[in-house]
């Protein structure tokens, strides 16, 4: 069968399924719902198409690694979204974390005659993203396949790498997403959450009831994730830092600082989840019965990660959301004002951390961990706000604070000193 044939062949499922959306949802006209996104300034370079929402930062997977998330159903119709921009705007946001292992979510739900782009253009994007793109992601989930998805797989077939396609796996149900990602980060539109209920609905003539959560254990008493630094400095005699910090800062200094790409790379989930419940039993952990110098990395931005408040604290949030506003030559003062009103315990904790990146950093010769590249690694991982996830915009404002912690780390935290403290 000819490309041609495939397209129309393609065409015909589309229309299908559009029919199929219509009878079971009785959707009459096409109208994709604006999503508001209050960090999003009109003076973003990528504005006309960022608005629509199409495309958002969708926290972590299981292992750590960075989701981002493509939404058909926010597409407008075809006339009313440049497809060329929206192709550059995917590799900007990529641009962010590909240097980073990344994961990718599909949602297919809302792909119509309408706002679907030429198969010449899903070649050109396919061509455009290079090794650069396709190396550091791990993995891509197409949430809700239908036949259309088949056809253009047979389309794309010849180009499509084994190794890549390796990488790509369907799910007939958004609860399949569970098993991979954090499912409350992914903030799902409810178009897609609805159709979702439909075909469950379809399948088992009636939606599954609601199961009962139990409500969760008490944390115990040698628990380091999960659990505040206040929770972890009263149950170990006091410290300041908490020991999961300590030993990871401490074996990666020792040994990780010249380590190509250190903290860009991911670890078995197993394996990180084995050395979480050693932590939390209160059992000693030997990194170097794991021979692989990354798994530490990955703890120590696993355990920034899961403190039920972030390090730099929610109510630091909306200040440093404001840096870029402020002129250049005021930023590291205005740095130093914002942690400055820190907790005491942040404040320690957060000093030790930087003091360590920033040695990082002083080897990037040989690691290639720039304070830029730290940065959009620890970003996310010490900052977020208190509902929902940072989105898509937030990425650059606290990406830039954490460039400038790292990189003037001695002019912004040479005035404050708090008894106990300690320095890696």
């Amino acid at each position: 069968m000819s490309e041609i044939d495939y397209e129309k062949l393609a065409e015909i499922e589309l229309q299908k399924d559009e029919v199929e959306d219509t009878q079971s949802e009785q959707e009459e006209t096409f109208m994709p719902p604006p999503l508001e996104d209050p960090e999003l300034n009109i003076n973003h370079p990528y504005y006309d198409v960022a608005r629509h929402g199409i495309i958002q930062l969708a926290g972590d997977d299981n292992s750590g690694r960075k989701v981002i998330t493509f939404s058909c159903c926010r597409m407008p119709p075809s006339h009313q979204l440049n497809h060329t921009r929206l192709l550059e705007y995917l590799k900007y946001t990529l641009d962010q974390y590909v240097e980073n292992d990344y994961t990718v979510v599909y949602f297919h739900y809302g792909l119509k005659s309408l706002n679907k782009p030429s198969l010449k253009w899903l070649q050109t994007a396919y061509k455009e993203f290079d090794r650069k793109y396709k190396k550091n992601l791990k993995a891509l989930y197409v949430v809700h396949p239908t036949n259309f998805i088949k056809i253009l797989w047979n389309i794309f077939k010849p180009l499509i790498s084994h190794k890549f396609g390796k990488k790509i796996t369907y799910l007939n149900c958004l609860s399949d997403l569970r098993e991979h990602l954090k499912y409350d980060q992914l903030n799902i539109p409810q178009e897609v959450i609805r159709h979702d209920e439909n075909l469950r609905g379809k399948q088992k003539g009636k939606l599954p009831p609601v199961v009962k959560v139990p409500p969760p254990r008490p944390p115990l008493p040698t628990q380091q994730f999960g659990v505040s630094l206040q929770y972890i400095k009263d149950k170990h005699k006091g410290e300041l830092i908490p020991p999961v910090v300590k030993e990871t800062v401490s074996y990666l200094k020792r040994k990780g600082l010249q380590v190509e790409g250190l903290f860009r790379r991911s670890a078995s989930i197993q394996t990180i989840k084995d050395v979480q419940k050693l932590y939390n039993q209160g059992k000693s952990v030997n990194f170097d019965d794991y021979h692989d110098i990354h798994i530490p990395a990955v703890i120590l931005k696993t355990f920034l990660r899961e403190l039920p408040q972030p390090l730099l604290t929610f109510e630091c949030y909306d200040h440093i959301l404001g840096i870029t506003s402020v002129e250049s030559s005021l930023r590291v003062t205005r740095c130093k004002q914002i942690i400055q009103g820190l907790p005491e315990h942040n404040y320690v904790v957060l000093k030790y951390l930087i003091c360590f990146l920033h040695m990082v950093s002083q080897e990037s010769i040989y690691n290639r961990m720039t304070a830029s590249s730290l940065a959009c690694v620890f970003g996310l991982n010490l900052s977020w706000p208190s509902k929902g996830t940072a989105s898509l915009s937030a990425l650059v404002p606290l990406n830039l604070f954490t460039e400038l912690l790292i990189d003037f780390y001695t002019n912004i935290f040479n005035s404050r000193t708090v008894p106990g403290e300690i320095l890696p």
